[in-house]
């Protein structure tokens, strides 16, 4: 945190030709947390309004040190302590506290911090130049859950795996350090460190770095909307941290525009700044922005999207968001037709207007979704499917018109760690949709010229769920656990109190263990088949669809309601004339109206069409030149 907005500063030094096997490390200097100096010395610095003294207390030693007091709130002090020394922070009335700008939780997060000099990693991946977004399909994956391990480096192995079905960017849940052994990261308390379960920071540098010596950009989920109900000591000496102005489902919002939120506001940019600088990611999803409450002149995304692309320039950087209220004033493009703020949005109406069509599912807010064609073709053309109009599940309006922006604005896919952990048990589309119908879905959201996310394990049709769970002891793990299952209470089969006790509980090992990948299913026979037309299928979109998104210059289709369930949609290459055309029957009975392919078809799936009659749950895609005889 800082009490005024200092200018990014960050160190890239190279110590040979820039090459491959050219050794450089990055820094980013932030302005709070433990900071190793040119002459060997730590540079300690905390923002602790609330105290009158603070003193250092350095593992080993019986003497704390006193800080000194700055103007703001600020304590700042110089210590011999060098790399790996482990030390906290000592309040006036005897409390221990961990630095809140660690880099690193060895013991978790009531441990002690420590001190990680960041350039003792020696990068191998200085050629890296990034890759632009028209380039992306995501693979969303949870670091603890991807392997048998659940560790960065881990991870690194199945990368090739991961290159060759076609994925060109990893989009990771939250590393931030969380209490406990296990958890899905959006209770991260130390937003600097990464989670101990997963390994030390070198080794997410190195997932990083080998993802990127093999073509694959990294993508970070990051959290600044709350913190976890654990191990947040912040406001114990920084009440500011917080405001009453504002409410979230979490409590008290953080504070971006109450007093003292000069030095909060600093604490989360230099946080987005940290991990795109000292970590070379290639972008970050922010999580739940809706919930991100801000009156100030200038909001905190604004200004954290403008000094991340400023920070990160010439190499592009890509920022998503997820956001309820669709504001597609979010995604907006500049003159050359660039991202002005945000790149792109994880796209909800997507997600439930296929899988309604898929499951007919209509408890919640699928409710406002199920049997309405009309949003399922506004969603494949233009994005959204409530561009304004008055959602019944929420009981308010909901959304922006966003036919103006480019169908890349929009992240796809047909599950992602929400769709299903949200579920009581955990349970993957394939697991309440017939297979006709995920294969459908599927070739829809692959090829749209929106930007596809897979879930992992998704590709070869895994069987296993993905639950939620998490870590917690005592009476917060037991409020956690009831409260989950009350959640479901209004759902007409968890009506039954005993039914509500089958819903795994979060904080057993079971429950976890439950969502961790088998990678041997893989290789059985009917999910080695599914696997095999995820690599077909992308390789289609990689030689045909990417091109032609690349050149469609922010063009939104345009959409026909054939019938129910069935729409044609069709999206425009402006350098060309040429048509890019999805014809879909998303339903069990066949339907008639829809016009003959007029070029060649890209993919067929489900029967072919027969006259103008396509069969129950099949879908194609196809080009079409209008001026061309």
């Amino acid at each position: 945190m800082a009490s005024t907005p200092p200018i990014s500063s960050f160190e890239f030094e190279e110590s040979t030709s820039s090459s491959l096997n050219s050794n450089t490390t990055r820094i980013h200097h932030m302005p709070a947390g433990a900071e190793i100096r040119p002459d060997g010395k730590v540079r300690f610095r905390v923002w602790a309004p609330a105290v009158e003294s603070l003193s250092l207390s350095v593992e080993g030693h019986d003497q704390a040190i006193p800080f000194s007091a700055e103007p703001g709130g600020w304590y700042e002090l110089t210590h011999e302590a060098g790399e790996g020394t482990l030390y906290r922070f000592l309040l006036p009335d005897g409390t221990l506290v961990p630095d809140p700008a660690s880099r690193f939780q060895p013991g978790d997060v009531h441990g002690p911090s420590e001190v990680i000099s960041p350039t003792a990693y020696r990068w191998q991946d200085s050629a890296w130049r990034g890759r632009p977004w028209s380039d992306a399909v995501l693979y969303e994956l949870h670091i603890g859950a991807f392997t048998e391990d659940g560790t960065f480096l881990a991870a690194i192995e199945k990368l090739d795996h991961l290159v060759q079905l076609g994925v060109t960017a990893i989009e990771i849940m939250p590393v931030a350090d969380f209490p406990g052994k296990r958890n899905w990261g959006y209770d991260g308390v130390f937003l600097y460190a990464p989670d101990s379960s997963y390994g030390r920071p070198e080794d997410f540098k190195a997932l990083i770095e080998a993802a990127h010596l093999r073509g694959l950009m990294v993508i970070l989920d990051v959290v600044y909307n709350h913190f976890g109900p654990d191990g947040n000591v912040i406001p114990s000496y920084a009440p500011q941290i917080f405001t009453d102005r504002h409410k979230t489902p979490w409590g008290d919002a953080v504070n971006y525009d109450n007093d003292g939120s000069e030095a909060v506001r600093e604490f989360i940019i230099h946080n987005a700044l940290y991990w795109i600088e000292e970590f070379n990611l290639d972008g970050l999803r922010l999580d739940a922005v809706h919930a991100i409450k801000d009156d100030s002149s200038r909001h905190i995304l604004d200004e954290l999207a403008e000094r991340v692309r400023a920070a990160a320039f010439p190499r592009p950087v890509h920022l998503l968001l997820e956001n309820e209220d669709n504001q597609a004033s979010r995604l907006s493009r500049n003159e050359r037709g660039e991202p002005a703020s945000f790149t792109a949005q994880w796209n909800d109406d997507m997600h439930h207007v296929l899988h309604t069509a898929a499951t007919l599912e209509s408890s919640g807010y699928y409710g406002d979704y199920k049997n309405d064609t009309e949003k399922l073709g506004r969603a494949l053309a233009e994005g959204f499917a409530f561009q304004g109009e008055v959602m019944r599940a929420r009981n308010t309006s909901r959304g922006e018109p966003s036919a103006h922006l480019p169908p890349d604005a929009f992240v796809a896919f047909m599950q992602n760690h929400d769709q299903i952990g949200n579920r009581a048990f955990g349970e993957r589309i394939n697991a309440i949709a017939s297979p006709e119908a995920v294969h459908a879905i599927a070739a829809i959201y692959l090829l749209l010229p929106q930007t596809p996310m897979l879930f992992m394990g998704e590709a070869w049709g895994s069987s296993q769920p993905f639950p939620f769970f998490c870590d917690f002891e005592g009476e917060l793990g037991k409020l956690v656990r009831n409260g989950r299952r009350e959640e479901f209470t209004n759902f007409p089969e968890f009506q039954d109190p005993q039914q509500r006790e089958r819903i795994p509980d979060p904080n057993a090992e079971a429950t976890f263990q439950s969502a961790k990948l088998d990678w041997a299913q893989s290789t059985e026979e009917v999910h080695a088949e599914w696997l095999e037309w995820y690599r077909r299928i992308l390789e289609v979109r990689k030689r045909s669809v990417i091109p032609h998104v690349r050149e469609m210059e922010g063009y939104a289709g345009m959409f026909e309601v054939i019938g129910a369930g069935a729409v044609v949609i069709r999206f425009w290459n402006a350098q060309s004339d040429r048509q890019l055309i999805l014809a879909a029957n998303l339903s069990d009975e066949s339907r008639d109206g829809f016009p003959c392919p007029a070029g060649p078809v890209l993919w067929q799936e489900g029967g072919k069409q027969v006259g103008n009659i396509m069969r129950p749950w099949s879908v194609r895609w196809s080009f079409h030149n209008p001026k061309k005889k």
